[in-house]
């Protein structure tokens, strides 16, 4: 058992707790949780740590045989906790990784273009109703909150597994390759004249959602071949990036399974 808060492993997950470069540079990120824990896929743990009170509960009997756990005591287990109540379970995960065939799926294509997403919540929540919505994948750029972040993986509740995902290096060759590939891209836009029921997202679709201040870069709004509005009653001018981005994602839905 580990005790001593200046042991080398302790170190290490502390820099991967609180460092972005870290987590990149060694391809990994982290969990933590049960839950987290039993819904994430086994092939990509690399190291799974326990408190000795979590071995002690009843709930270590549902930890999963095959794997080597490394014990640390209580203190350092809280030590390097991302949370206020540590459940005693943390994992470092190797990051998945996606190509752009596997989040278009042939013609069932139902894309989540992201651009300068901030908040960890509204990223969590995205990829939830995503998985919920039946979108086959969601690209973000660069300038997104770090998808690996403990806080924004933890809002994620589980959908980080199984929704795949890119992080763009380029949105604009990315949306301009869809856009070759016969996917329409729609952009959720304060200057859309047409509401957003008004459309047919049967074919191959992609919803453009922008910074939840500033919303979608001219840049980048230009490149969709439509805009749309979510009409709003009172003295509304625009939803939160998550609400809104969740109800282009369920119409999209439910034209596909009801045929429009």
């Amino acid at each position: 058992m580990i005790t001593s808060m200046e042991n080398r492993q302790v170190k290490d997950l502390l820099l991967l707790q609180r460092k972005p470069k870290e987590r990149r540079i060694r391809n990994v990120y982290l969990i933590e949780g049960l839950r987290m824990f039993e819904e994430a896929p086994g092939a990509q743990m690399e190291t799974v740590y326990v408190s000795e009170s979590f071995l002690a509960e009843e709930t270590s009997a549902k930890l999963p045989q095959g794997f080597d756990y490394v014990v640390l005591s209580d203190a350092v287990f809280k030590h390097i906790s991302d949370t206020q109540s540590p459940q005693g379970i943390l994992c470092v995960m190797r990051r998945p990784h996606y190509e752009a065939a596997d989040l278009q799926r042939g013609d069932a294509a139902h894309l989540l273009l992201l651009e300068n997403i901030q908040d960890p919540g509204n990223l969590g929540t995205m990829f939830r109703t995503a998985e919920g919505a039946g979108v086959t994948g969601i690209i973000m750029n660069r300038g997104c909150v770090d998808i690996f972040a403990p806080k924004t993986v933890r809002s994620t509740m589980g959908s980080i597994f199984r929704v795949p995902f890119l992080i763009s290096e380029n949105l604009a060759e990315t949306i301009g390759g869809l856009k070759e590939n016969g996917v329409a891209v729609y952009a959720a836009h304060l200057d859309g004249e047409q509401f957003y029921d008004a459309f047919d997202y049967r074919g191959k679709t992609a919803f453009l959602i922008g910074n939840e201040g500033n919303g979608l870069s001219k840049e980048t709004a230009a490149l969709a071949d439509a805009f749309l509005r979510i009409p709003m009653a009172g003295k509304l001018e625009s939803l939160n990036a998550a609400m809104a981005a969740g109800i282009l994602m369920y119409e999209a839905n439910r034209q596909r399974r009801r045929g429009r």
